[in-house]
């Protein structure tokens, strides 16, 4: 059989390629080789069993990490609530010590005080007892010259017994005279001791009272976990109880009332309701509005705003239906105080009138006082407006939705304490319009924190009383 020369040379190139190239030859694998490779590797079904369990794994990693961030958020929020309520706590803890230190001072005075006037109330006691034995020796004098002259009566008295006898009585009506006085000085002596033993009382009691503060601050905790005061005790009551309830919150003061919170109030025998009275003042007052930590969103709709909304322990509108039955009651003052991001408190009064439902709540302002200047003359006599009923005088927008929050805006007006809240103060003047804003001169200043109330017209004494302390009970 003939052989073609080119399959001849690719057998020859085959053999002689691995002595060429130095290399041995790859060994023949054997069938039984090839089953012991193929055994190293996993059956379909077990990948599948094990890719299985892996993604349930996953998905259950990927829920508990969803769980544990939604856990965690809480935690946070928490804590944010925590710390606002720690400062807030530390804040009236060193206030109540630096009242406590000044307290301590004066109890110290009045009892040196008090020790001066023991010492000179013996003095005085010591020389009216030397001043009695004094008398007593003139008054045995003055027998035993009665005697002589009883003896001498049948006789003439000589000019010079009647002149003795004449000097002893004037010696005699002085010594009284000087008892007299001693007596009225020891008497005044007693009353400055008792005033001084009452102040010592009155100083006890706020002691006490301090206590009963700080006492008051450890169980704020609990007091926050307590739930708010309701009306369910008036109405299932008898209609006794809920006559009795007082107009506003300066009728609770004035029946002794001194602790500012919730109390059931009824303005001119309307339906009773809830309200926050501030007695840190020298009278009571009807909280109406408070901002303090953006808690609650004050864009709100009208029905909103005319019933009331938000949290009488943090921030709130008590509503439109409520301010009009207690600006009713007539002589109101409304009481505006803020503060601003740079810590500074002011305060301006008006002389206030809201119209009921059928106005929208038209509001009447006449300025009384304070240390802030007077943008709300722009508003007075104006209609209540929300995003939802436009009233102000802004002919093609609605105030209410530009700036938000309901408020007595005008065109659009130089005040709103119910826009939106702003964690830091704003930078921009479009910014600090839209948020809680005031008109100070030609800036627009953006406010950390106000508050709002009514009170009846106090006298002109009260007001000047308590014009320095009109921001003392601001923001509780």
């Amino acid at each position: 059989m003939r052989i073609t020369p080119i399959p001849l040379l690719f057998l020859l190139a085959a053999a002689c390629v691995p002595v060429l190239c130095g290399r041995e030859e790859q060994p023949v694998l054997q069938p039984n080789a090839s089953i012991e490779t193929r055994s190293r590797f996993a059956g379909l079904d077990d990948v599948r069993l094990l890719a299985n369990g892996l993604l349930q794994l996953g998905q259950s990693l990927r829920e508990f990490v969803q769980k544990t961030k939604g856990q965690i958020n809480d935690i946070f929020q928490k804590l944010n609530i925590f710390d606002r309520s720690f400062y807030q706590l530390s804040v009236l803890a060193s206030e109540i010590k630096e009242e406590e230190e000044e307290l301590k001072k004066t109890t110290v005075v009045l009892k040196a005080n008090n020790e001066e006037i023991k010492g000179m109330s013996a003095e005085i006691s010591s020389k009216v007892d030397s001043i009695l034995q004094e008398k007593g020796s003139l008054q045995n004098k003055l027998d035993g010259l009665e005697q002589k002259l009883s003896s001498l009566s049948h006789g003439l008295v000589t000019s010079e017994q009647a002149a003795e006898i004449h000097d002893l009585r004037e010696v005699i009506q002085t010594q009284e005279q000087s008892i007299t006085e001693l007596l009225k000085a020891v008497r005044e002596q007693s009353d400055q001791l008792n005033h001084q033993r009452l102040k010592i009382k009155i100083l006890e009691e706020k002691f006490s009272a301090n206590t009963l503060t700080q006492e008051t601050i450890n169980r704020i905790p609990e007091i926050f976990n307590s739930e708010a005061p309701t009306l369910t005790p008036y109405l299932t009551s008898s209609s006794t109880k809920i006559i009795n309830l007082p107009p506003d919150c300066s009728e609770l003061f004035n029946r002794g009332e001194r602790v500012s919170g919730v109390y059931a109030i009824r303005p001119n025998g309307t339906e009773p309701f809830m309200a926050f009275c501030d007695m840190s003042k020298d009278h009571g007052a009807t909280v109406i509005q408070r901002r303090r930590d953006g808690s609650v969103n004050f864009d709100q709709t009208w029905e909103k705003y005319e019933n009331g909304f938000g949290d009488f322990q943090g921030e709130f509108w008590l509503g439109l239906k409520k301010i009009h039955s207690l600006a009713t009651q007539g002589n109101s003052v409304l009481h505006i105080q803020f503060e601003d991001w740079k810590q500074g408190r002011r305060y301006i009064e008006y002389r206030f009138n809201l119209n009921g439902p059928e106005s929208n709540y038209t509001i009447h302002l006449t300025h009384l006082s304070g240390d802030l200047a007077d943008p709300m003359s722009n508003h007075t006599g104006m209609m209540f407006s929300t995003k939802d009923r436009d009233n102000d005088n802004h002919w093609d927008s609605n105030c209410a939705h530009i700036y938000t929050g309901g408020w007595w805006f005008n065109a659009c007006g130089d005040g709103n304490l119910n826009g939106r809240y702003f964690q830091m103060r704003p930078k921009g003047r479009s910014e600090r319009r839209r948020g809680i804003q005031w008109r100070l001169g030609q800036k627009f200043y953006s406010l950390k924190l106000s508050q709002i109330s009514v009170h009846p017209e106090v006298s002109p004494s009260m007001s000047s009383s308590t014009s320095g302390s009109s921001e003392a009970g601001v923001f509780q």
